[in-house]
């Protein structure tokens, strides 16, 4: 019974290490990259317009809009993506699963 809690316990702080997010990978590697929609990069140019925007001279208020522009952008661009995303949980759950079921 030891051995058994030893090992689950071995089991669930290696998977800990390992990376959150799990990517598709395509089947055909060489492929051309496919290319960037063209809603994606308007995203991306106003992305770095307001990176490279001198943002001394601006009122807090329009800083603020700008956060809640940048962050609106990255979520959005966040969501285009293509990858399966596993927490941490989801995957121990899985495993427990597995062992009990096996």
């Amino acid at each position: 019974m030891k051995k058994r809690i030893f090992y689950l316990l071995a089991l669930i702080l290696s998977l800990s290490v390992l990376p959150t997010n799990t990517y598709a990978i395509e089947k055909n590697a060489t492929a051309t990259p496919k290319e960037v929609p063209a809603e994606v990069k308007t995203m991306l140019n106003r992305l770095n317009e307001i990176k490279e925007m001198d943002k001394s001279n601006l009122s807090s208020s329009e800083k603020k809009e700008l956060r809640t522009e940048v962050k609106t952008i990255k979520k959005n661009l966040k969501n285009s993506g293509h990858g399966i995303y596993l927490s941490v949980g989801t995957i121990i759950i899985i495993l427990l699963l597995l062992i009990l079921l096996l």
